[in-house]
């Protein structure tokens, strides 16, 4: 499917990208703080796809659009911008288990696996945001 049917082209002011990016941070603090390993890992998920949407935004211009297979589409994006497939790996992996609980009746996520992705996102999302706060500085001294 071509990237046109997930995304549209649109201009973002640095202060939409940081609104973007404060959300995804935000998530992540939420999922820092969780001792319930669903909520940690949910939390977890829903940080890395916002920094990816932060990420697109500041990058390409495109805005995502809503509709079936676009967390596919963001993380493959995500990964591309960043050189990394292991982002679409972990990504994917978090999709897939996510799904499974919402629509397969539940899984047990445990404690272990909570933090460990968790800590697979802390350091994406880090990554994102020193890349967005050079591009951002770059773009106020023009």
């Amino acid at each position: 499917m071509s990237e046109e049917k997930f995304f549209r082209k649109i201009t973002f002011t640095d202060e939409q990208i940081k609104s973007y990016l404060n959300n995804a941070l935000k998530d992540l603090k939420i999922a820092k703080h969780q001792n319930v390993p669903e909520v940690k890992f949910n939390y977890s998920y829903t940080a890395l796809l916002k920094a990816g949407i932060a990420l697109i935004a500041a990058t390409r211009n495109l805005k995502v659009r809503t509709m079936p297979g676009h967390h596919i589409k963001i993380l493959e994006l995500m990964s591309k911008i960043l050189n990394d497939n292991s982002i679409f790996e972990f990504g994917n992996a978090m999709r897939m288990k996510r799904n499974t609980d919402l629509y397969g009746g539940g899984i047990l996520i445990t404690e272990k696996e909570s933090k460990d992705y968790y800590n697979y996102v802390e350091k994406a999302i880090y990554r994102v945001k020193k890349l967005l706060e050079r591009k951002l500085k770059t773009s106020q001294n023009l």
